[in-house]
């Protein structure tokens, strides 16, 4: 006799679905960002380096994908407040990345480099889109899947600045806790909990692309 366990089955929030998804989807999923935090051999400085610079072209530039989305969000929707505290602490990332920039010297030269232009160029075009959505959600979504994958790529500047000598700053960007409340307040309608699930996977998709990038740039220096 087959037994229905779905009836045993907690329904999963927006925010648990969005939380899920960051872990299941996101840079810690990839295999390349994995090898950049172990990286250890002959080529792992310049693989960091170019690991650097690539984000800080995607990530590096102000207004980014929070502030613009904050500019789009009143003071009297629920996700002000959240996103006002997620653009503060994402600017001290931004520091610390063109920081690093600066630390790691240039870009590796790499063969193809008009083709990585054109697609750095593509992901700030997707990420500036997704912050000025007018779609209820979509900037919220983004914004945190953002902070959500920021976590893993840390890991990775982290170790840059190990390299470098550089004391990391202490992580601020709000908590798992603080996103869920975000995200259960401001998504009070099936439109925008299917918009807010969209942002977070067009985010998640931008740095899937952009460490499949990186790879693809490594392997055109012959660096595995």
């Amino acid at each position: 006799m087959a037994i229905n366990r779905s009836v045993d089955r907690k329904p999963v929030s927006v925010a648990e679905a969005q939380l899920a998804r960051v872990a299941g989807e996101g840079s810690l999923r990839h295999p390349y960002l994995d090898s950049l935090v172990q990286a250890s051999g002959p080529h792992s400085g310049r693989d960091l380096a170019d690991a650097v610079h690539l984000l800080c072209s995607l990530h590096g530039r102000y207004p980014g994908l929070i502030e613009i989305a904050l500019q789009h969000c009143t003071k009297s929707e629920a996700a002000h407040y959240w996103l006002t505290l997620s653009a503060e602490a994402f600017e001290r990332e931004r520091h610390y990345l063109v920081r690093l920039t600066s630390a790691v010297g240039p870009m590796p030269s790499t063969p193809g480099a008009a083709e990585t232009e054109a697609s750095l160029l593509a992901a700030r075009h997707a990420l500036e889109t997704l912050a000025n959505s007018e779609r209820k959600g979509c900037a919220l979504g983004a914004a945190t899947a953002l902070v959500g994958d920021w976590s893993p790529i840390r890991r990775m500047l982290d170790r840059v600045a190990a390299r470098a000598g550089i004391d990391p700053p202490p992580a601020t960007l709000p908590d798992d806790e603080s996103v869920v409340t975000a995200i259960e307040v401001a998504s009070d309608t099936p439109a925008s909990e299917r918009a807010l699930a969209f942002g977070g996977e067009q985010l998640l998709l931008q740095h899937r692309a952009l460490f499949d990038l990186l790879e693809a740039r490594a392997e055109a220096r012959g660096d595995f």
